[in-house]
């Protein structure tokens, strides 16, 4: 196994093009500076030194990549499906080739442990293929008889769709949005997260080496406040695909009203995982442990919230609180380290000023607690206990390695406190009562629940919330749906009779 150090060589091998070139807008096959030329730095969460200095795009390379996009459009969108599929399985063939590039750039610009990111271009790559093998089938639909009527369905693709990842996995986030988008016959224009945009470019780069048409993929980077705004304002988008937070989420939808575009938003989330004390404890907690600590905990599925029947909750805390004192937190590159720096200082600082509120709310801090070193943005994983779901810590998304334990007594009660929230993205329920779990999965507000178990994706299957936590379904022919428009024909199977007037 390599070593920190062997890893780090590694990745400024890597870096060593970004540090040189920047990282560039990508618009109709070019890397180009903003317009303004203007920039901003990304910098490493690990020490908080400059990674690159990145294009800061506005309203004119918005409206240049969107331009690109509709041209693009006109050829893409007639591709067949078959020959579609062929591209995206190249690129999906080259993302694979590059996946240690694409992880250790990730760890760099996220802090992300490398143990999780190594996958990030794996799971990439199986979204590329997984929507590739559907794009000759994206335009089907049904034929639907009557006496008098054969109704012939189809779809066709929206046309230039805007798309907004995060920064939390954002390689991997990328692909899930991008991948069926284009597989449908849309163009896309991209903005990455800011705190995290380096390999945005390297996708769209891979991409057009592989085979992609120019145009058909372009990069804006910058602000939500200059090139998101211009992006969702922009009347030659006809959609946009955002995954982020709730409240920027309503921005975006606000800001696109007058254009009337189609919206799919992957938002916040403060899930619940509850156990039962007829579950499975060991694999219970592991599960719990697992959605919180893994990442960062900086994962919209992540279970944040720790609901305990009060028979076990003695036990389960403790047990969280020793495998959360055991986590190591480190450099992101070393391959023993699980948790590593948060995202950017801003976000460290809300993270560590929910300790505070929980203190002075009651809770007990039974693990972590606290920041880790003097340099980068470095959390130890936390576990706040004696919590009840009116405080701070147990309503508001806090995105990091922090998990709320809050007891409960019966399923009416568990019942309450899980659905007490305004988000509803996902719910996790350990019982080994089949019956309890099906009474608790009909009423859990939640868009996606799983039973015995911790996320477990399954493309095919629907990905999306309630409530604050979204709109719209991602995933099998749920995207499709979205990146494309259902017409109907209507065929007369016999003579009928035309009403008369005059």
């Amino acid at each position: 196994m390599s070593t920190l150090q062997d890893n780090i060589a590694r990745a400024q091998q890597y870096m060593q093009r970004f540090k040189e070139q920047g990282v560039l807008n990508h618009i109709n096959g070019e890397s180009v500076p903003a317009q303004s030329g203007a920039t901003f730095d990304t910098i490493s969460p690990v020490d908080l030194k400059p990674l690159a200095s990145v294009a800061r795009g506005g309203s004119e390379d918005i409206d240049r990549a969107v331009k690109a996009s509709q041209e693009a459009f006109k050829t893409w969108s007639k591709t067949p499906g078959k020959e579609r599929r062929a591209i995206l399985i190249k690129v999906a063939e080259a993302i694979e080739a590059r996946a240690e590039e694409i992880a250790f750039t990730e760890c760099m610009d996220t802090g992300q442990a490398l143990r999780f990111m190594s996958k990030a271009a794996i799971r990439g790559a199986a979204n590329f293929r997984y929507f590739a093998d559907k794009a000759p089938e994206a335009e089907d639909g049904l034929a639907l008889r009557n006496d008098t009527q054969m109704n012939v369905t189809s779809k066709r693709p929206l046309g230039p769709v805007g798309v907004i990842t995060p920064w939390n996995t954002p390689f991997m986030l990328s692909t899930w949005k991008i991948a069926p988008a284009l597989a449908s016959g849309c163009t896309v224009v991209h903005k990455p997260a800011e705190f995290s945009p380096m390999t945005a470019k390297l996708l769209v780069e891979i991409a057009e080496e592989a085979g992609l048409p120019k145009g058909v993929l372009n990069l804006v980077n910058g602000f939500g406040e200059d090139a998101g705004k211009a992006l969702t304002e922009h009347k030659g988008i006809k959609a946009v695909a955002f995954v982020g937070e709730s409240r920027t989420g309503q921005m975006i939808m606000a800001q696109a009203a007058p254009t009337l575009k189609r919206f799919h938003f992957e938002l916040g989330g403060k899930n619940p995982v509850i156990i039962f004390d007829d579950a499975d404890i060991e694999r219970a907690i592991e599960a719990a442990t697992f959605m919180i600590y893994s990442l960062n905990g900086e994962r919209c599925t992540s279970s944040s919230r720790l609901l305990v029947q009060d028979t076990i909750y003695g036990e389960v805390t403790r047990r969280v609180a020793d495998i959360a004192n055991n986590v190591k937190v480190g450099h992101p590159l070393d391959p023993d380290t699980v948790v590593g720096p948060l995202i950017h200082p801003e976000h460290e600082k809300k993270v560590l000023s929910y300790f505070d509120k929980a203190r002075a709310q009651g809770a007990t801090i039974a693990a972590g607690g606290e920041k880790v070193g003097e340099e980068g943005c470095f959390v130890r994983p936390t576990l706040f206990t004696q919590a009840n779901n009116d405080m701070a810590i147990a309503q508001e998304e806090i995105f990091g390695p922090v998990l709320t334990a809050i007891p409960f007594t019966d399923e009416d009660d568990a019942l309450r406190i899980a659905n007490d929230t305004e988000y509803g993205l996902a719910a996790y329920l350990w019982t080994n009562g089949l019956n309890r779990a099906m009474r608790l999965t009909d009423q859990l507000e939640a868009g996606m629940m799983w039973v015995n178990s911790e996320n477990v994706r399954h493309l095919p299957a629907p990905f999306g919330g309630v409530k604050s936590s979204g709109i719209g379904r991602d995933g099998g022919d749920w995207s499709f749906d979205f990146y494309m428009e259902t017409v109907n024909v209507s065929f007369p199977r016999k003579v009928h009779q035309v009403p008369k007037l005059g």
